[in-house]
């Protein structure tokens, strides 16, 4: 029961954070990624706001071994940096200047966001679906 009171406060607060932001606007995303044309800086204020309180907290939760709820944390992985990491974030970079949504925002649009947010979020599940195929296929061809 605690796990789904969590689970839905954090999504509340994040969708509340993603509203107040202005980042489910698709153009002022697009004005943000636009750095050499009429950028808006605002969102930078957005990631300072994110990263900065999480500071302390990624230092407190390396020191753990169990989350508030009981769960074991996993060991961080060391970073690899494979073919199939650096193509998704091209894509998802690609997504995000054409569409100016990412996943958390596109989702919270649907509330508001019309027939164009819906279209965004078919072709992402599509595309979500079709990965796992396509890597596959694309890693029996370059062997």
């Amino acid at each position: 029961m605690w796990r789904w009171v969590s689970a839905a406060t954090a999504g509340g607060v994040f969708g509340a954070g993603l509203l107040i932001s202005g980042m489910v606007d698709s153009q002022k995303v697009q004005a943000w990624l636009d750095v050499f044309g009429a950028w808006d800086p605002t969102l930078a204020f957005v990631l300072g706001g994110a990263v900065l309180p999480m500071i302390p907290v990624w230092r407190i939760a390396a020191r753990r071994k169990t989350a508030l709820l009981g769960d074991t944390i996993p060991a961080p992985k060391a970073p690899r940096f494979e073919r199939s990491f650096i193509l998704g974030s091209i894509l998802f970079g690609m997504g995000w200047a054409l569409v100016g949504l990412c996943p958390g925002p596109a989702l919270a649009v649907l509330s508001f966001g019309g027939t164009e947010a819906l279209v965004f979020l078919f072709a992402m599940l599509a595309a979500m679906i079709a990965a796992p195929a396509v890597t596959r296929q694309i890693e029996r061809t370059t062997r």
